[in-house]
């Protein structure tokens, strides 16, 4: 296959073939909670808080987190002063106690593999197996396997060729030139950026074996000169200094709270005076009302990573803890989006 010009659009719009594959898992999420929970009989029964709800079903904190965002999202649930309750929909057609009840109409999908992980990872917060598939470990573990992690950093590849073009188009760089792309996987965002941009330059930060496949795609690209690939694992040790623009382009998603605040930590203390952090994702708004898309979306990450999809409040508290300012939220294509903070000093504006 010949390699795309990633400076190039196309004719049409993809949004939707993206949300068909982003909100895979939010039907079985609905339906592990409708039939094996009886969710909204007993929320009917015991409004109440996340706190409330999490100690009287048994549930972990961040799946249910993400629970309550998809069916706030969806108009089942409403959040008033911190406690949930049923809406009228969700009171025609979700309690049993409703001759409208869809629970039989949902029942028939609930031995599905995904809809029966969801229960587990309700319960327990830990993800299920990569797709459910039973001969297949978490994510995290998963991408330490040669053959996965190629098939999944392609995935992200030929996801990265339409919203790595949009990202570059959207940035303003300034003054800044050097870009340091974490857990950037095939590269595709870093040589979106360098192929929009002729002043910037950029590494790719990646553990093996996935370093390997971004140096090869970088080859493939003919932008070896210009983007550079280096062995490391975030998560074990230092960012590498000398970098005045840091990019996190769907990673966060893939972690829990105190992963996500360790890394920004560690991304604020490597950044130089007046660098930009840039986090490339899916983000919900301030009060995790939706947008749906993205809560659908957040179900397939709650399933199979340590993460989900962050709020706008949620970022800005964290961006807060570890010292970057000015955040600006900029929306680009298919639900995406950046959020940036700055680190004060230089003059990289």
């Amino acid at each position: 296959m010949s390699q795309p010009d990633l400076l190039r659009l196309p004719e049409t719009n993809p949004l939707e073939i993206y949300r068909l594959r982003d909100g895979l898992y939010a039907v079985d999420l609905l339906t592990a909670a409708l039939v094996h929970f009886d969710f909204f009989t007993w929320l009917a029964a015991n409004p109440g808080s996340r706190t409330d709800i999490g100690r009287g079903l048994g549930l972990a904190e961040r799946p249910l987190d993400v629970m309550l965002t998809l069916f706030t999202a969806l108009g089942l649930v409403e959040s008033q002063r911190g406690e949930f309750r049923v809406t009228l929909r969700a009171r025609e057609h979700l309690l049993r106690s409703s001759p409208w009840f869809l629970g039989p109409y949902y029942a028939s999908l609930k031995d599905r593999p995904v809809c029966r992980d969801f229960v587990n990872v309700l319960r327990t917060g830990r993800p299920a197996n990569w797709g459910s598939f039973k001969d297949e470990k978490e994510w995290a573990k998963a991408m330490e396997q040669a053959g996965f992690a190629d098939q999944f950093t392609a995935a992200m590849d030929c996801r990265g060729v339409y919203l790595g073009g949009a990202v570059a188009r959207v940035l303003d760089f300034g003054s800044r030139t050097s870009v340091l792309d974490i857990a950037g996987g095939s590269g595709i965002y870093a040589c979106a950026l360098v192929a929009a941009h002729p002043q910037l330059r950029a590494t790719v930060l990646e553990r093996p074996p996935v370093d390997q496949v971004a140096e090869r795609k970088i080859r493939e690209r003919g932008l070896a000169g210009r983007v550079s690939v280096v062995a490391g694992d975030m998560l074990a040790t230092e960012l590498p200094a000398g970098y005045d623009v840091h990019l996190f382009s769907n990673v966060l998603h893939d972690w829990d709270e105190p992963v996500v605040i360790e890394l920004l930590a560690k991304s604020y203390r490597a950044l130089a005076p007046g660098g930009m952090v840039v986090i490339h994702d899916m983000h919900l708004h301030e009060d995790k009302s939706g947008p749906l898309p993205v809560a659908q979306y957040s179900c397939l990450l709650m399933h199979s990573t340590e993460g989900k999809c962050y709020s706008l409040s949620e970022l800005r508290g964290y961006f807060e803890r570890v010292g970057f300012q000015g955040m600006q939220f900029i929306p680009t294509v298919a639900d995406r989006s950046l959020v940036l903070g700055f680190k004060p000093g230089g003059t990289g504006s």
